[in-house]
This record gives structure tokens, C-alpha cells and sequence, in this order.
């Protein structure tokens, strides 16, 4: 078949040395997010659990949606909370010194 036109399947499958790739097989995605569909991978079984999928991804979708994973914004505006209060003191502070200047 040399000269004549190939699909990618057909040019894949004619050239690959056969015993030495893995199972590609066709599987079930499932999202967090509620959404399934099917594809093809070499991982062992019949099912794939995604946590974010391109029906839920925020580049995908557009839409800016916040992910929590065990507890980590929780955690973050927590050990963030008095350094921004601090700033926020700092602000309030500073405006009230320009006011009594006036």
C-alpha cells in the first residue's frame, strides 16, 4: 500500500509491531459533574472517574465555577484573614490621618 491513500486507523494499524502495545479498548467516562461519555483508553477496565471533565471545565464552559477540595479556599481565607485585616487597618488608618491633615 505504499503509494496508495491510508486513513490514520489503516497507516496505525499496518505499521505497529503486534504483542508489544497495550489493550486499547473502549471505556465510560464518568464526571463529577454528572456527565458520561465513552472513549477509547489502555486503562485496564470499563470505567474512568474524572473529577472535571470539558462539560464542567471553566475554559470549556466560560463560566467561572469554584472548586473546593477538602476545604482548601475554607483554609485559605483563614490563614489570610488577619493579614488582611491588618492591611485593611492600615488603609483606614492612613485615610483618617489625610482627613484630620484637611
Amino acid at each position: 500500500m505504499r503509494g496508495a491513500a491510508q486513513t490514520g486507523r489503516d497507516r496505525l494499524e499496518s505499521h505497529m509491531k503486534p504483542g508489544i502495545h497495550p489493550d486499547y479498548h473502549q471505556v465510560t467516562v464518568h464526571c463529577a459533574c454528572g456527565h458520561n461519555f465513552t472513549t477509547r483508553s489502555t486503562i485496564k477496565g470499563d470505567k474512568l472517574n474524572v473529577e472535571i471533565c470539558s462539560s464542567c471545565h471553566p475554559f470549556f464552559t466560560g463560566k467561572q465555577k469554584l472548586i473546593d477540595t477538602a476545604g482548601r479556599v475554607e483554609r485559605f481565607t483563614k490563614k489570610y484573614a488577619a493579614a488582611a485585616a491588618k492591611v485593611d487597618a492600615a488603609a483606614q488608618a492612613k485615610s483618617d490621618a489625610a482627613a484630620a491633615k484637611k
